[in-house]
């Protein structure tokens, strides 16, 4: 920037400054303000040949005295007329004052435009550099209509300067934010991403910031950028703090520059292997470096280091894919929480939430328990207080869900009242969602009632009574309980509703005991009476109703209640109508009739949890991106997602079993329609953890909810299936490019994100039993802008319709910005099949119509039945399937880290039995299950031998049909 001369102070200016502050008074700063005004005034008018510096001075005094508060309305053609001065300082104070007084509905924004295309041409970096300036300051849709065109030229152009470059990135990147659908993309946006590469560094962090927002919503156009991310990031985080002088902040180079790439590599999906070798060891040097003594004890040295460590963590956690990675960023986040600095606490416990949701860092997340519960208790801040909440619900599952939920409640009883209604809603859905018995269950939530009552949203209290009337073995207990707690002094209202309730259905169940006789119970419900509200007492005259039927030896003491005059004249129209019917039903009606009327509610139809709903409509629509990604329990034994219906696991289910509500099995007294208690928690954008069933789940359950509801129609499972066919393979586009690859994450899980770019998210929870299985598809709107004419689905390429049945349920053809819909997918397995289904989404995103081809993730191993055989049953089928065609078998290097429990959880995801003290070497894992099919069953056995010394596996599979034993052995050896 040329150096300002002596003679440019403009001495007036500081005068007329020094005045202002000399003012006694508001009305002395007004009327030397209105003088210098008219002053200049007469000085634009009268005296036509003003030079330069004049015209310089008063307009910086228009400008100053604008800045104090006071209207401006005359001086914007002079600062026009600056702009066409050769001078540095005068065309700097035109284009100043043009930044912050001129509008965009000025009548002279044509003149300015000319005059900015004018510096913008003339190649003179330090006019470009104002230009650029004046266009980024205002903004406006005017200004990106003129020059939205002009300045990737500038940018990409060889001639032109490093900081004209910089200039011109931010100034686009301004234009862009503000009307995104002016500036064109063309071949200009794969010559910006070369600047990358460029030498100025300047230039590189100016031209990122550029590169990640076009990403966004543009992520084609610009994926070769992630490759020279890749390498630009290599060499800052191997290069020392003198190789870098000018970028180098407190002995860390180019920090912001580091944090920019890292999030510009989160716009996408983990790189190919090539690429992604040199990323994995970039982000272990950074934890690295997060090792190493500080080099200065300065504050700035290590906020510098943190910000470029926490944005390597995010990137971690973005990709999923490095489970070592995902182990050490957990470790180093644990050391930040009991570091001396709030911000540092509240970041970790914020990023260990997200961590918590990913299969391979659970359980490190899980060792911080204590941690945790000390920072929920002893924290001064209260949002670093509710991050370590949302961690303890995060990392809940069965091993650990009693231990959370009660020091939840204990944290409950002094929480400040801002959080305190979240926290009731997170307990009660962890007390559901891992309950070992009911009576926990209910005791937990009552709990829940006494401590913050008044934050015991309707759903929750509605919630406990649909479980308590779909369960009869816990309804004795939950009178009884329920009972106990009215008896206290003081009880909170909502207690009374769930009393009422409970007590006017399952009463009879306890009034066998003195203490708890009907006239006992009803006294203690009538005690709380004049205390409620109108609605309470309407819910207890229905109770006493109840009670004529449970109990008739209480019916002349409950007439007179309903007789007074406090009720049948009672100035609410609902309780004195209530009344009025209950006396008179109780007066007229007979027995039988009254037992009709009366009798027992039934079972509730199984649902979304309210629950779940309210805490993510509370969270908000950006809550959620921590989608369960199939995390499994060590100590379970699942299989698929599932639970074998052993004594073991029949009574305390695993906490990936029954992810989606659908094999829990209904009450010993109530129809087959009604699905228990088992829960329906479906939280994809906002549940940590895989939901499990409160109650028992016999496999009889689930094959019985899939059966068919006639012979004559095989796929007739939904009630309500699409009438339109599905297109065909050749009505749409091929699978995208990485279309394996994420075919390939849930071979061996059942659930996890599909698919994800800056648009949209594909949720993947399923359920497969025997030949039947049951998918949930959640679609997931990233935008803040409605996607329109949204219509997925399935296609059978080839022969697989005779191989593979899937039938779908509509979507609705809107999403709303932030929102999620959820699809529906029944299948059934006729015969073996090779190719899984595809998945097509179409919709249209800001009027742009979008399409995308995804595989299915149904691969013939989800159908395998685990089976169990000793061992000398398994060499005499192993011999008989014993011909060549019949065995498959492959030799390949290990991809990943040999480990033994690792493979051990991914054997048993395929599918198969793992059958111990079989193979003679310990070290070798042996297999067997049946693929389940319509028209028949495929045995098959399988063996793994691995060998840590030469990094290399050896995988042998045996079925009775040649196909079936190559497809699987390429699919499981994919997982090594």
């Amino acid at each position: 920037m040329p150096a300002v001369s002596k003679g440019d102070g403009m001495r007036g200016l500081a005068v007329f400054i020094s005045d202002i502050r000399n003012c006694k008074s508001k009305e002395a700063e007004i009327k030397r303000i209105n003088k210098e005004l008219a002053n200049i005034r007469s000085k634009f008018k009268g005296d036509k040949a003003l030079d330069g510096y004049s015209k310089k001075k008063y307009v910086c005094k228009l400008l100053f005295i604008f800045l104090l508060g006071h209207d401006i309305d005359f001086g914007h053609m002079e600062a026009v007329n600056l702009l066409s001065s050769n001078r540095y300082t005068e065309k700097q104070i035109g284009y100043l004052f043009i930044s912050v007084l001129v509008n965009s509905n000025s009548e002279l924004i044509r003149l300015i435009n000319n005059a900015i295309k004018n510096d913008l041409a003339s190649r003179n970096p330090t006019f470009m550099g104002l230009a650029l300036h004046c266009i980024a300051s205002v903004g406006s849709r005017e200004m990106a209509e003129a020059f939205a065109g002009e300045i990737p030229k500038v940018l990409v152009a060889g001639d032109t300067m490093d900081s004209v470059k910089q200039s011109a990135a931010l100034c686009l990147l301004r234009l862009y934010r503000t009307s995104p659908d002016l500036v064109p993309m063309g071949d200009w946006t794969s010559r910006v991403v070369h600047l990358l590469n460029d030498q100025h560094l300047g230039v590189v962090t100016a031209a990122t910031s550029l590169i990640t927002t076009l990403a966004q919503k543009n992520p084609e156009e610009f994926k070769t950028s992630v490759s020279l991310a890749v390498s630009r990031l290599s060499r800052i985080v191997t290069s020392a703090s003198t190789d870098l002088q000018d970028y180098t902040y407190y002995f860390v180079p180019a920090p912001w520059l580091s944090v920019k790439l890292l999030r510009l590599l989160q716009c996408y999906p983990p790189p190919d292997p090539a690429v992604r070798g040199r990323l994995t060891e970039c982000l272990e040097t950074i934890l690295n470096k997060a090792q190493e003594p500080p080099k200065s004890k300065k504050v700035q040295h290590s906020n510098a280091k943190n910000a470029v460590l926490f944005e390597a963590i995010s990137l971690i956690i973005h990709h999923d894919s490095e489970p070592n990675l995902l182990v050490r960023a957990c470790n180093q986040l644990g050391q930040f929480l009991q570091h001396r600095e709030t911000n540092l606490r509240y970041l970790a416990l914020e990023s260990m939430c997200t961590l918590a949701s990913s299969e391979f860092s659970h359980e490190a997340v899980k060792t911080h328990i204590d941690t945790v519960i000390n920072a929920l208790k002893t924290e001064r801040d209260v949002s670093v207080r509710q991050r370590a909440a949302d961690l303890l619900y995060a990392m809940c599952d069965r091993s650990n869900a009693k231990q959370i939920v009660s020091e939840m409640l204990r944290y409950l009883e002094t929480a400040d009242y801002a959080i305190r209604e979240e926290i009731v809603l997170k307990v009660a859905i962890l007390a559901e969602k891992y309950a070992v018995d009911y009576s926990w269950y209910v005791d937990t939530i009552l709990n829940l009632i006494r401590i913050a009552g008044d934050y015991v949203s309707e759903e929750v209290w509605y919630r406990v009574l649909q479980i308590v009337t779909n369960r009869d073995d816990v309804q004795g207990y939950a009178a009884k309980t329920v009972f106990e707690a009215l008896q206290a002094p003081a009880c909170h209202e909502n207690m009374v509703k769930v009393g009422g309730y409970i007590l006017g259905e399952f009463g009879n169940l306890i009034a066998g005991d003195p203490r708890s006789s009907p006239p006992v119970q009803f006294s203690l419900l009538h005690s709380k009476f004049h205390l409620c509200s109108v609605a309470t007492r309407a819910l207890l005259l229905s109770t006493y109703i109840k009670f004529i039927n449970l109990f008739p030896e209480t019916k002349a003491t409950i007439q007179a209640v309903l007789r007074a005059g406090s009720q049948l004249r009672n100035a609410d129209v609902e309780l004195q109508q209530r009344a009025v019917e209950y006396l008179t039903l109780s007066s007229v009606a007979s027995t039988d009739v009254l037992a009709t009327v009366l009798e027992e509610m039934p079972p509730f139809p199984e649902r979304e949890s309210s629950i779940l709903a309210k805490l993510k409509r509370k969270k908000g629509p950006g809550a959620g991106s921590a989608l369960d990604d199939g995390r499994r329990d060590p100590s379970s034994n699942d299989i698929n997602g599932g639970v074998e219906p052993t004594p073991s696991t029949v009574s305390t289910p695993s906490p990936s079993a029954d992810l989606l509500g659908l094999r829990a099995a209904p009450p010993p007294a109530a129809p087959p329609a009604s699905a228990g208690a088992g829960n329906l928690l479906v939280d994809v954008f906002d549940g940590p953890a895989a939901q499990p069933s409160l109650g028992p789940t016999p496999e009889e359950a689930f094959l019985s909810e899939l059966e068919p509801p006639a012979p004559e129609s095989p796929m007739a499972l939904l009630a309500d299936p699409a009438p339109a066919a599905d297109p065909g393979p050749e009505d749409i586009g091929p699978p995208i490019p990485e279309a394996d690859e994420l075919l390939n994450k849930f071979v061996c899980k059942n659930n996890g994100v599909l698919f994800e770019n800056q648009l949209l998210q594909i949720g993947v929870k399923s359920e497969f039993r025997q030949n039947l299985g049951r998918m949930y598809l959640f679609y997931g709107n990233k935008t803040s802008v409605q996607f329109q004419n949204f219509s997925p689905t399935v296609v059978h390429p080839g022969d697989l319709q005779t191989q593979l049945a899937v039938q779908t349920k509509r979507v609705a053809a809107q999403v709303d910005g932030g929102a999620q819909v959820q699809q529906v997918l029944n299948i059934e397995c006729l015969r073996d099949f090779l190719t899984p289904p595809l998945l097509s989404v179409r919709f249209r995103y800001g009027g742009t119509p979008q399409a995308l081809t995804l595989k299915l993730p149904v691969t013939i191993n989800k159908f395998f039945q685990p089976t169990e055989m000793a061992a000398q049953d398994f060499f005499q089928r192993w011999k008989q399937l014993s011909l060549p065609q019949q065995e498959a078998q492959k030799i390949f290097k290990a991809n990943h880290p040999m480990d033994a429990e690792v493979t051990k959880a991914k054997l048993l995801g395929f599918g198969s039995a793992l059958l111990d003290n079989v193979d003679p070497n310990p070290e070798n894992f042996v297999g067997a299950g049946i693929i389940q099919t319509k028209a028949l069953q495929v045995g098959c056995l399988l063996r793994l031998e691995p060998n840590a010394q030469a990094q290399m596996y050896r995988l042998t599979l045996r079925t009775s049909k040649e196909p079936v034993s190559r497809h699987l052995c390429e699919l499981l050896a994919q997982q090594f």
